[in-house]
């Protein structure tokens, strides 16, 4: 089977949005990219029961290549970010992750975008922009979180949740989860009044320090 490990790790991260509250139902989509070709979520069918040979594969062009089944509806938002977003350290750009977070979706409706509210935003970017809101599914919301991307390893979509993107499904998954939390900070602190924000310097610092997070 035609990316049968890729596939497979797309069923798992796909649960895993269940798991941790990113999603309800079959929202949000995961997918995977080896040279050419996609691996990503099927449009409709509950994470659940999702097989390895029920993930679609696609081409760069969107064109089918492997499965029997549709491709998420947001196949336009993954296929723009692997042809042309660029991560700020020039990482490869292997597999994004889609999720309709609760406190995510709900900051998306206050603000333009999430201050540096705490220090793993840095994993983000200086900020996390908000798009502009176009319909789901559409050339229109890609290009709109194109430009909210710009500089960026994730975004907000207005009214609608989050984007993120990495080099393998842990690190795009891994930015999706810290950009939900530093959310949920954000909203917890603005109920309370006015919370102060890190500088650019200290996030700069950050980012930095996170290039070499980890064990060798």
């Amino acid at each position: 089977m035609l990316l049968a490990d890729e596939r497979a790790q797309v069923c798992e991260y796909a649960r895993r949005l269940t798991a941790d509250g990113l999603v309800v139902g079959t929202s949000g989509n995961i997918s995977v990219r080896v040279g050419e070709h996609v691996a990503v979520t099927p449009t409709g069918v509950a994470y659940e029961d999702l097989r390895p040979a029920d993930v679609p594969v696609v081409a760069l062009d969107g064109s089918p290549v492997d499965g029997e089944l549709r491709p998420t509806s947001e196949l336009p938002m993954h296929l723009t970010i692997y042809r042309r977003a660029e991560d700020p350290d020039g990482a490869p750009v292997t597999a994004v992750v889609h999720t309709h977070s609760a406190h995510a979706t709900a900051v998306s409706t206050l603000v333009d975008e999430v201050p540096p509210i705490h220090y793993m935003l840095a994993s983000i970017g200086p900020t996390a922009r908000v798009a502009e809101y176009a319909t789901y599914g559409t050339e229109a919301l890609a290009e709109a979180m194109l430009t909210a991307l710009d500089g960026r390893r994730g975004c907000l979509l207005a009214n609608h949740g989050t984007v993120t993107y990495g080099d393998g499904l842990s690190a795009a998954y891994h930015r999706a989860q810290q950009l939900e939390w530093c959310c949920q900070v954000w909203l917890l602190a603005r109920s309370a009044g006015a919370p102060a924000v890190l500088p650019k310097y200290e996030v700069e610092r950050v980012a930095d320090k996170l290039r070499t997070y980890g064990q060798p």
